[in-house]
């Protein structure tokens, strides 16, 4: 066991999905797995191992954000041996071009996270997904006739921000859509020379102001996730 989970050794797979809401873990789980049984339940942040097409697969809760998305990774690497980390989760798009429900993977993650200021003082750190994994993703969605989008995302540390105009400066720069964890999950990944991929679901349109409901964003991301199993 570790502090926030209580798996024994052996209860979760090498490959690990990575919602932030416990409950979309829960949705998944029930969903796309065989014989899924529930490792944890600490906090809330719901953790269950089935199998998909034969091959063990986990899924674990994260929360919201870099700072807890970070202590799930960090002790799923340490103390679980994990070694595929594929975020699944929802984002804002930030162009026109980028409706509800389109799937973005995350090539690369801005941020504006101080996690790597210390790390690398002066300098900038640039978060990028695994390459076999994107590229595997990639492939299914491609031979699957999965339309997706794939470039630069942004991980924020501000659900609200004061200035709502904020994201056109990003999308000026061909920042795709803004979410929450991506930045430390590659981050931490890299450190502990595991592989990661941020698979991504739009939920809501900053530019058109337009939002899919609670529920939708908890079981309706059906694409992304065949996805993310398929991939790993």
């Amino acid at each position: 066991m570790s502090t926030h989970i209580e798996a024994n050794q052996g209860e979760i797979a090498e490959s690990v999905l990575l919602p932030g809401d416990p409950l979309r873990a829960k949705w998944i789980a029930e969903t796309f797995l065989e014989d899924a049984k529930c490792y944890n339940e600490v906090r809330g942040m719901l953790g269950y191992t089935g199998t998909f097409r034969g091959k063990r697969v986990s899924v674990q809760g994260t929360g919201m954000g870099i700072p807890s998305a970070l202590i799930y990774c960090h002790e799923l690497i340490n103390d679980y041996g994990v070694k595929n980390l594929i975020r699944v989760g929802s984002a804002g798009s930030y162009r026109k071009d980028i409706d509800l429900r389109d799937i973005v993977i995350a090539m690369a993650a801005s941020s504006t996270s101080g996690i790597n200021n210390t790390r690398f003082v002066n300098s900038d750190y640039s978060p990028t997904a695994n390459y076999e994994l994107f590229m595997k993703a990639a492939l299914y969605a491609r031979e699957n006739n999965i339309p997706i989008k794939a470039g630069n995302v942004l991980s924020s540390d501000q659900f609200y921000e004061d200035n709502f105009d904020n994201y056109k400066k990003w999308a000026e720069f061909g920042v795709l859509c803004v979410e929450m964890e991506a930045a430390g999950i590659y981050t931490i990944a890299a450190k502990y020379n595991v592989k990661a991929l941020a698979i991504l679901t739009i939920s809501d349109s900053l530019v058109t102001g337009e939002a899919t409901t609670a529920d939708e964003r908890e079981g309706s991301f059906s694409q992304m996730i065949e996805i993310a199993l398929n991939t790993i």
